[in-house]
């Protein structure tokens, strides 16, 4: 082990967990609390879902000898934020995590299942999640409104962070929000803070309008905003995982940990390219000792959540959302440029995007699914009056 492992990977292990931790664990905490976690249940929550992360990241990496790296569903946690609390409460919400995992187990068993989600058209999964995380986004801004003298340094923060190197944007503001939590927050309970919380158990409760509200748009998320994109970075770098087996391990990690509050675990997209890049190791074939560190720290990480979350637990609500919305800026930017990318589509996707963003509910089943039924039906619409009806056919022939 000494001999392949290099200071160079241990070193990106390190950097791709705490930049995949530190830019969205608040986004964590905040979806979680959206769907009805008590301060426990969302601590239970981050720790489960860091231990599996860590697990299944360390157990594919050595099993395949590729740098593959797992991370929580951030999109996913974004969509909770925005979908408010469900029928049943929380244990509907952990019912329909549940829900999601065995979707994604299914689709790596399951060709057909793949097949399916395939034809769900990319522009308007990419709307879904630009509605789903737009009005999340507007936060930090609403925050500078109501409390500019703690929210202006954290945005700042992420603004000239972000300017330097994309990837030290959140950090950037996790740590001026440190600061302003230091000098206006009252810090005296910080003594008796507790590093390390009992995991908490919940027995899932399976309600329809939650599994068609929150566990399909998880699983739809999932899918097409971290495991599909990344095979895909993996793949940029020459390697060539066979990708059923590592969404059915990721998806039986997110079954496990969903009766601890965790929502669910995918194949990391950002810092899969952390531990993948030259940067970790000059020899590609030992660039996987990155992603064993990352799944280690990671583990750290995960048994010392509640500390993480006392902290944060100082701050006003809207500040927290904040730096959940500052993390998700990026993938906003993606989303909306994705979407947009297909001009025969574009009505669809914009439809999906505004009703996805209004929050409007019908049966107890939220906006995000609404939008992409209305989207996918105007668009299959839109692409059968273009080919034109079997009547219009006949027509052009005779």
């Amino acid at each position: 082990m000494s001999s392949s492992l290099s200071a160079s990977a241990t070193s990106a292990g390190i950097l791709s967990a705490f930049v995949g931790f530190a830019s969205s664990f608040a986004i964590v905490l905040h979806g979680l609390s959206g769907v009805g976690a008590s301060a426990e249940q969302a601590t239970s929550g981050l720790m489960a879902l860091a231990i599996a992360m860590g697990i299944c990241g360390i157990g594919f990496s050595l099993w395949k000898r590729v740098p593959i790296s797992v991370a929580w569903s951030t999109p996913s946690a974004a969509l909770l934020a925005t979908s408010g609390l469900p029928e049943g409460g929380f244990a509907a919400a952990v019912g329909a995590f549940v829900f999601a995992g065995l979707l994604v187990v299914i689709t790596g068993l399951w060709k057909p299942l793949g097949r399916i989600v395939g034809l769900i058209p990319v522009t308007l999964a990419q709307a879904m999640l630009a509605g789903v995380i737009l009005p999340l986004c507007l936060v930090p801004f609403e925050a500078v409104a109501e409390i500019p003298a703690l929210a202006l340094p954290v945005v700042l923060a992420w603004f000239v962070a972000g300017q330097i190197n994309k990837l030290l944007a959140v950090p950037a503001a996790l740590l001026a929000f440190l600061v302003v939590l230091y000098f206006h927050a009252d810090t005296s309970s910080l003594t008796s803070l507790k590093l390390v919380q009992a995991p908490v158990f919940v027995i899932p409760e399976f309600s329809l309008s939650a599994l068609i509200g929150i566990g399909i748009p998880i699983y739809i998320v999932t899918m097409a905003s971290q495991n599909i994109p990344g095979v895909s970075i993996l793949r940029s770098f020459g390697y060539q995982p066979v990708p059923g087996p590592l969404f059915s391990w990721t998806g039986v990690g997110s079954v496990l940990s969903a009766p601890f509050g965790g929502h669910g675990i995918s194949l990391a997209a950002i810092t899969a390219a952390i531990c993948a890049n030259e940067d970790a190791h000059k020899d590609p074939a030992k660039r996987y000792w990155a992603a064993v560190i990352a799944g280690v720290v990671y583990i750290i990480f995960g048994i010392f959540s509640a500390g993480f979350v006392g902290v944060v637990e100082l701050a006003p609500r809207i500040l927290i959302g904040g730096v959940a919305g500052l993390a998700l800026i990026g993938t906003l930017t993606v989303s909306v440029q994705s979407m947009l990318k297909d001009a025969p589509s574009r009505e669809p996707a914009i439809l999906t995007f505004l009703i996805t963003a209004s929050g409007l509910s019908f049966f107890g089943i939220g906006a995000a699914f609404w939008g992409l039924l209305v989207g996918m039906g105007l668009k299959f619409w839109m692409d059968w009056k273009q080919k034109g009806s079997p009547s219009e056919q006949v027509t052009d022939k005779a």
